[in-house]
């Protein structure tokens, strides 16, 4: 199975405590205090494409790309009803655009699933390749905080409308990485249950190593906060946003 066959028919489900007008605000916020005044915005790893929609409606160009299909069919069946967004089937590591942009966003711990620090380099190489001098690129990532304290080896239960959800973590203490396994069951008109299984890993990635991986692509750190706030990172951080320059 494809890694988020499954989970694309329920994302949105599973993460309407994501308040993501209050996301696009605080980016459209930020681009405004930081950026360079374009309107060419990449949504990088855009999922179900809402942030994108969101984006798209307060008047940027915008760009989603995903390396799922199932999460771009969504969001492309969200995108005919609430907005315009271009969107591309693409890996982070391979991103490869028309043209420049003038920034890029990249949320919801997205770059914690990318497998390995040279899975990582590649993504910000690519991205700095395309960003315009002056251009923002605004991503977050997992602590290792969260991973083992909020995480950890613990099992979640979601229960909502369209379907029941068990999510069960496995954390590795010496790498911080996090396995998950997700089993979907949903309803059907005959009353039994349809289970699908979706299992995939997070990495954990320092300050150290991201902060060094920018500056060689030429982008300078201007700002981390804890979560999407306007608040300073600290030791019990469960999410940090960098707001970096392209210089």
């Amino acid at each position: 199975m494809k890694t988020y066959e499954a989970f694309a028919a329920y994302y949105d489900g599973l993460t309407d405590n994501v308040d993501y007008n209050a996301l696009c605000d605080r980016f459209c916020q930020l681009f405004s205090q930081y950026g360079n005044g374009g309107k060419i915005v990449l949504d990088l790893a855009c999922g179900t494409g809402s942030l994108s929609i969101l984006l798209a409606e307060k008047g940027f160009d915008v760009v989603g790309v995903d390396a799922s299909e199932e999460m771009l069919s969504e969001a492309m069946n969200k995108s005919f009803e609430f907005g315009n967004p271009i969107f591309l089937n693409q890996s982070m590591q391979s991103l490869d655009m028309f043209g420049t942009i003038d920034a890029a966003v990249c949320t919801l711990d997205s770059i914690n699933h990318l497998k390995t620090k040279k899975d990582v380099k590649k993504a910000i190489d690519r991205v700095s390749l395309f960003l315009n001098p002056k251009g923002l690129f605004l991503f977050d990532v997992n602590t290792l905080y969260k991973h083992q304290e909020i995480l950890g080896n613990n099992t979640f239960v979601y229960d909502t409308d369209s379907v029941y959800c068990v999510w069960q973590n496995n954390f590795h203490k010496k790498s911080g990485q996090i396995d998950i396994s997700l089993d979907f069951f949903e309803k059907q008109d005959d009353g039994s249950y349809l289970r699908e299984n979706e299992c995939f890993s997070e990495y954990y990635y320092s300050d150290e190593f991201l902060t060094q991986t920018l500056e060689e692509n030429s982008l300078k750190v201007l700002c981390r906060f804890d979560d999407y706030s306007d608040r300073n990172v600290n030791e019990k951080s469960q999410r940090v946003l960098y707001l970096c320059r392209k210089e």
